[in-house]
């Protein structure tokens, strides 16, 4: 491909040969300056040798789903001054690469007999502080053994799971699990707002009854819009991709409530999110509450 390139620069120019063959130029140039400097060549290879176990390691560190992106600024994080260019290469080289999301599958169904909440998030899912906007959301996995359905609490400050539960039945009690854990663990005041789609699990009785008792303000978004609760299917998305297509056939439901406990753990302390500045949940609300610290100490 290089030389191909170098074939036909003079007529055609090197930008549009490599758009036409999709690489970034600047590759083409790395290779030139290599073929005329063997010192350069010499230097390149034995820092890629370098690179090469501790990409592979970090890669693997977070469970194997980074792509480019996210392993350059992981890298970074680790203090290897790496350009992301040779990240992409060297994954190439390597033969590892990031998953990719699938399409979300419909798991909720309204019931129209239900009564149900205004929406009172408008599709507003950056909260200014935690525990002032929830959003809650579930999903299926098939097993050997059945159905299992996953529930999920999650922050919106900083896309924190806050409360999650496995459950081979799709009854209510399993996401009335996932919303006590979250109370158990963070005791919100009045003023927040759990918001979920219309589900008839998340308008029963016995889970609005919940809400009111710990004084949540309930939400829910339009019927068959995506739209109106998106940032939870983004999280069941992530969820689907980075567990469970990448782990393959299930056996059992204890192994699905095992891998996604082990991801919960790792998305709050360890993965980095492009929406809060490619930190951690759990940094961003640490950073959060030591800012006001200091401005109450100020005040």
């Amino acid at each position: 491909m290089i030389a191909s390139i170098k074939d036909h620069r003079e007529v055609c120019g090197v930008e549009p040969i490599c758009r036409v063959l999709q690489i970034a130029p600047s590759t083409f140039y790395a290779h030139l300056a290599v073929e005329n400097d063997p010192d350069k060549a010499s230097a390149r290879a034995k820092r890629d040798a370098e690179l090469r176990p501790e990409m592979k390691r970090v890669w693997e560190e977070n469970l194997e789903v980074y792509g480019a992106r996210k392993l350059w600024r992981a890298m970074k994080r680790k203090k290897f001054d790496v350009a992301r260019g040779t990240v992409e290469r060297l994954m190439r080289d390597i033969g590892i690469k990031g998953v990719r999301r699938g399409k979300k599958v419909k798991t909720t169904w309204p019931d129209k007999a239900l009564a149900s909440p205004l929406d009172r998030v408008n599709r507003q899912f950056r909260a200014t502080m935690p525990n002032q906007l929830w959003v809650s959301d579930f999903t299926y996995v098939s097993t050997w053994q059945g159905f299992v359905y996953v529930a999920f609490v999650i922050d919106t400050f900083a896309n924190k799971i806050v409360g999650w539960r496995a459950s081979k039945s799709q009854q209510t009690e399993f996401v009335l699990d996932a919303l006590e854990q979250a109370l158990y663990e963070r005791k919100p005041a009045d003023s927040l707002i759990h918001h979920s789609d219309r589900g008839n699990q998340y308008l029963s009785i016995k889970y609005t009854e919940r809400l009111a008792d710990a004084g949540l303000e309930p939400s829910v978004g339009t019927v068959g819009c995506s739209y109106d609760n998106a940032l939870a299917e983004t999280m069941i998305g992530l969820l689907k991709a980075e567990v469970i297509h990448r782990l393959g056939l299930w056996k059992s439901a204890d192994a699905v409530e095992w891998e996604t406990l082990k991801w919960v753990d790792w998305f709050n302390n360890r993965r980095l999110l492009e929406p809060i500045g490619y930190i951690t949940p759990t940094e961003a609300e640490e950073v959060f509450y030591a800012k006001m610290n200091i401005l109450d100490k100020v005040a």
